[in-house]
């Protein structure tokens, strides 16, 4: 049975010369982009797989960087609320060192009172750092950052002084907590009721200077010395919360190890999935720019008969 035999015309030569042409040119249009932008994938078409796994190396790397920002913040607020614990402690060891003058009985009421003096300011400094800010925010008034949680005011208590007076230095207790990894939230501040005592608290740093200042003016050396223990016992909390944020410190510098690793792993990956291999894209497109060429070469001749060649 005879076969039938297709019929070729110019024009369908024609046609699939610019078909073949348009492809070569696509296909060195898409070698030459990645060769100016350094990406093998510069739209979904390019690798629909693959721009799945950018996307999600994209996601990952902005959530990382935000938790890298969260340790950043938690570092300086700790760092910050030691440092002004240090500056409390001092001032309670200077107030130890002074009561410990106090309680000598020998010490002439002129001594004493100057021993007073210096601890009516060392408590004006003390209330000072329980009113410490960071970044414009108070750091021991717990979620409530925008007031200050003890007075200032001459005469303020600050304490519980059992006689009615509304001035008590309650700090709210609400915690700021920072995420620093998936689910993975810390507190970082320290409530000032934590450090300096609760208004009631009879080792509360502020009562026990008031205490410490009314037994000198009245010469009572034997309650001088008796205050001691209540002193003592603050220091001892004072340095209780240094070690816990000591422990935080140690905690989030090992998160912030590990996020730096995290990030280095996902640019890796987030590279070998979105970079081209630039010697490999340039041999490619020198390889494309050759079919382009030879394409229409040959093109070139096979569009050149005409009717008139033939009758020649």
């Amino acid at each position: 049975m005879p076969v039938a035999n297709s019929r070729i015309t110019q024009g369908m030569m024609n046609t699939q010369l610019v078909r073949n042409l348009y492809t070569n040119l696509n296909s060195m249009d898409r070698s030459q982009n990645q060769m100016a932008t350094g990406r093998k994938i510069n739209k979904p078409s390019d690798d629909p797989v693959g721009i799945s796994f950018a996307m999600r190396y994209r996601s990952d790397l902005t959530a990382n960087d935000q938790y890298q920002q969260n340790v950043s913040s938690s570092i300086s607020w700790l760092e910050y609320t030691d440092t002004m614990l240090d500056q409390a402690n001092s001032v309670l060891q200077r107030v130890r060192e002074l009561t410990v003058q106090g309680a000598n009985g020998s010490n002439p009421q002129i001594a004493e009172d100057a021993v007073k003096a210096e601890i009516e300011q060392l408590k004006k400094q003390l209330v000072r750092i329980g009113n410490s800010e960071f970044n414009g925010k108070y750091v021991f008034n717990g979620q409530i950052t925008d007031k200050a949680p003890y007075s200032e005011l001459p005469g303020a208590k600050n304490y519980d002084d059992g006689t009615g007076n509304t001035d008590l230095g309650v700090t709210d207790p609400g915690l700021i907590q920072f995420e620093i990894g998936v689910g993975i939230k810390i507190p970082v501040n320290t409530t000032g009721n934590n450090i300096f005592g609760k208004p009631d608290d009879p080792d509360n740093a502020f009562k026990i200077l008031d205490d410490i200042a009314g037994y000198l003016a009245a010469g009572d050396t034997a309650s001088v010395s008796s205050s001691l223990g209540e002193l003592d016992s603050r220091i001892n909390k004072f340095l209780e919360v240094r070690s816990d944020i000591g422990a935080k410190l140690n905690r989030i510098e090992l998160a912030d190890e590990r996020l730096k690793d995290i990030d280095l792993n996902l640019q890796t990956l987030q590279s070998k999935t979105e970079d081209a291999d630039l010697a490999e894209v340039v041999t490619d497109l020198k390889v494309k720019e050759n079919i382009y060429q030879a394409s229409l070469s040959v093109g070139a001749k096979i569009i050149q008969p005409s009717l008139v060649d033939f009758l020649r």
